[in-house]
């Protein structure tokens, strides 16, 4: 049955109603509870009827999380690790007022948008190499699928691995993953409310509840937000709902499960983006906020997303510990586009005509669902063999989706302008019946073993046997066994430093041939990527660590054939795409007051052996040459308790067409925010005020040639407010 798209009362309402959200924070007012200091300043309170002064005495959150769980199986702080990887914690996350992936990535310059729509799904490359939206997103390591917006709530830490994973991840695109770490139980009673507005009047509304009981055996972890969304983009509404729990249950000394569930609901009408005009040229006079998805029956795509944990773990001995975890995640979306491709009227099968004109097409998929399940045991330990220690993993893993959906609707409807938009009529169609389209099913075999010959000294190894199945509805499909090697080598010269070497490959599965060619729909072999990098990390204090690595990638490439031969206009696998970079990064505290964020990447990103004329050697298609960002903290000594940031982000230019004949500009945008943290009452009272791209500069963020080739406009300025309430 088709849901019902109408609008909630409370959208058009100034406040929100009454929820179970607002439930919920009326009772964790109410709970006795001590509150839970979330900010790096010590409180000094005397009295609790005014406002108090904030006495700044140094800082027990880490500037910058020194772990990470993406990197393997084995617990090792990010410096001894042969892996370049990024995190943000939950305390990063809240000062940049991030509610969003999209927002997170901007700090990392390896990351980029990749067909990244407003109101659909967010989706990025890293070193240049489109991720996968099956695989290539994780929650506490299970793949779950990126076709919406991934939420961040309930999320601890967000953890970015560049490069080949296949090690580490099983199938996945050659680029790198995001992993999400879910929050768990606080030792002490959390409880937080934040409030925000921000863009064209989006309202926000979240609760954190943590704690454990007396005994300390049982935790519990609630998050449940509601928001109001109103995109920059005028007429990309919609709203949300969230609500998750994570809890943990020491059996015994040795013995811990853990249990999570996440549920969202999310309805927003997505913002299709710009083609050329003339089929040759940028559009000009395009303001960012511009909506082409503008018909009186434009509808939300609605989208509901949840996520089952569990995880069983067992301390053998104080040198071994075995544990079983399982992850199922379902994802239901109803797809309404009024969508913009080509001009008849001009003759261009793809791009816009030079007065504006563009066609519109009504796209519908409806009961489109996937659903994905996961399992992993392992067994982790350490010992010695004389000299040589050793940190073993062993572990088994195995996993299955399902992607169902049925004929979709693309039907013309008519012709729109962009400048002077008018209405257009609906398409009558409905979709096919839903059915069973695509199966995956993989399992694996691993072992990973750090091997420590001496203080300085680290061999780092680690093998995967993978197998893959994959059966899609009318095509021949495929069964496949691979090896997927892992090997590096650590030197710290110093217990501060660094150096290492390592090579790994990886498998990701064919890609589908996209829709406008010959063999639309048509899955092709899975291809095979290697990587080599080099390498150095430093800790220039407890605060701040400085990294380097230089990498080179190389996978084959699939591409629409241009060729006037027997293979026109297919999409086919051939040739390679070689990218070769440098990533240089500083993240920490400087002083005790100044924090610094610094990412740089250098990208020569070139498609080579394609014996197409136009497209050998080329610059692969939306991925910088040069990219960097830079962001600072500073706490105002003067004033006691207030924070001043400031951000400054770079791109150059992009190549947008395969023949490289058509380049987007490069362009830099500013940044800056405060925060001030005072005492109301008992309560630790956080206050943030953030403005996003402050010279309200009109850049192409987003370059892709998926679907025909689309144009993204960055966010024009923004400006975010916030409260947060500990307490």
């Amino acid at each position: 049955m088709t849901p019902s798209f109408a609008r909630p009362s409370f959208l058009s309402h100034p406040a929100f109603r009454p929820t179970m959200i607002a439930l919920a924070i009326a009772q964790a007012l109410c709970l006795p509870s001590a509150y839970a200091a979330a900010e790096p300043e010590a409180i000094a309170a005397t009295d609790t009827s005014t406002l108090q002064e904030v006495v700044v005495s140094g800082s027990k959150t880490p500037a910058k999380p020194d772990h990470s769980k993406v990197t393997g199986f084995i617990d090792e702080k990010l410096l001894d690790t042969p892996f370049s990887v990024n995190a943000w914690g939950t305390k990063q996350l809240e000062d940049l007022q991030i509610r969003l992936t999209t927002d997170v990535v901007k700090y990392d310059a390896s990351v980029n948008d990749a067909y990244n729509a407003v109101g659909y799904a967010e989706q990025f490359s890293i070193r240049g190499f489109p991720l996968d939206n099956e695989y290539s997103y994780r929650k506490d390591g299970f793949a779950i699928p990126d076709d919406g917006v991934i939420p961040l709530e309930n999320k601890e830490t967000i953890e970015i691995l560049k490069g080949v994973s296949g090690f580490e991840s099983g199938f996945a695109t050659p680029g790198g993953i995001i992993n999400y770490v879910t929050k768990r139980p606080t030792d002490s009673d959390l409880r937080s409310i934040t409030t925000s507005i921000s863009e064209r009047g989006t309202l926000y509304g979240a609760l954190d509840l943590g704690g454990m009981s007396s005994d300390k055996q049982f935790g519990y972890r609630i998050n449940a937000a509601e928001e109001r969304l109103r995109s920059y983009i005028v007429g990309a509404n919609g709203h949300r709902q969230f609500v998750s729990g994570a809890f943990d249950w020491h059996l015994s000394s040795q013995a811990l499960l853990q249990f999570d569930f996440d549920y969202q609901h999310r309805a927003q009408i997505s913002a299709p983006g710009f083609q050329l005009t003339n089929g040759t040229d940028l559009p000009q006079r395009i303001s960012a906020d511009t909506m082409l998805n503008n018909q009186p029956w434009s509808k939300p795509v609605d989208t509901k997303d949840s996520d089952i944990g569990i995880r069983y773990e067992y301390k053998l001995n104080s040198a071994w510990t075995a544990s079983v975890a399982v992850n199922k995640h379902e994802f239901k979306r109803n797809d309404y586009t009024a969508f913009p491709f080509g001009c008849s009227t001009g003759n261009l099968s793809s791009g816009y005509c030079a007065n504006g004109d563009y066609d519109v097409y009504d796209y519908q998929s409806v009961g489109e669902s996937k659903s994905s399940r996961g399992g992993q045991a392992l067994l982790n330990g350490q010992f010695s063999t004389g000299t040589i220690h050793h940190q073993l993993a062993l572990g088994l893993a195995d996993s299955q989706r399902k992607d169902y959906f049925g004929a979709y609707v693309y039907d013309f409807v008519g012709t729109n302008n962009i400048f002077n938009p008018v209405v257009v009529g609906q398409s009558t169609n409905t979709t096919g019946p839903v059915m069973l389209q695509r199966t995956d099913k993989e399992w694996s075999a691993f072992v990973q073993d750090a091997i420590h010959f001496n203080e300085a000294w680290t061999l780092h190894t680690g093998l995967r046997r993978l197998h893959v199945e994959r059966t899609q509805l009318g095509f021949t499909g495929y069964q496949h066994d691979y090896w997927v090697p892992n090997i590096a080598v650590v030197y710290k010269p110093a217990q501060n430093t660094s150096l290492y070497a390592s090579f790994a490959q990886g498998v990701e599965h064919g890609t589908v041939a996209p829709f406008g060619t010959n063999n639309a729909n048509q899955i092709l072999d899975p291809a095979r990527s290697k990587q080599v990098e080099v390498g150095i990390k430093t800790d220039v204090n407890k605060d701040l660590t400085l990294t380097a690595a230089l990498f080179r990638i190389e996978k084959p490439l699939a591409y629409i054939d241009t060729n006037q031969d027997s293979n026109f206009n297919n999409y086919i696998q051939n040739g390679h795409a070689r990218h070769t970079g440098l990533e240089l990064t500083a993240q920490g505290r400087i002083t005790p007051q100044l924090t610094l964020g610094t990412s740089i990447t250098a990208l020569d990103a070139i498609q080579q052996d394609t014996g197409d004329a136009s497209q050998e050697g080329k610059r692969v298609l939306d991925v910088p040459r040069l990219k960097s960002t830079i962001y600072v903290d500073y706490a105002v000594a003067e004033i006691k308790g207030l924070d001043v940031n400031a951000s400054w982000q770079y791109s150059g230019n992009k190549a947008y067409t395969p023949d490289n004949a058509v380049m987007i500009p490069g362009y830099q945008v500013y940044n800056a925010g405060a925060r001030y943290v005072t005492r109301i009452g008992n309560t630790t009272t956080t206050l943030r005020f953030n403005v996003d791209n402050v010279l309200n500069k009109f850049y192409w963020r987003d370059a892709t040639q998926q679907l025909g080739g689309y144009l993204f406009p960055g966010a024009p300025r923004l400006y975010k407010l916030s409260a947060q309430f500990d307490f």
